[in-house]
């Protein structure tokens, strides 16, 4: 993952956050229904590797500062 360059990680990032917005939405709607709660649970738990991958990816664009 570390040879992605930055054009590369910000499409990712992109992408990323797409699916990240699109699983808090659909939380939500199970929620407003009362559908299954551990579908809900696994949505969240996606949500939050996504979060973590997210991160990660925004950590390699910002350069190393030198110490």
């Amino acid at each position: 993952m570390d040879t992605l360059t930055p054009a590369e990680i910000s499409a990712r990032l992109a992408v990323l956050r797409q699916e990240h917005r699109a699983l808090d939405e659909q939380i939500l709607h199970m929620a407003a229904n009362g559908d299954d709660e551990l579908d809900a649970k696994r949505l969240k738990r996606r949500k939050l590797q996504l979060k973590d991958c997210i991160a990660k990816l925004e950590d390699m664009l910002i350069p190393d500062e030198p110490a």
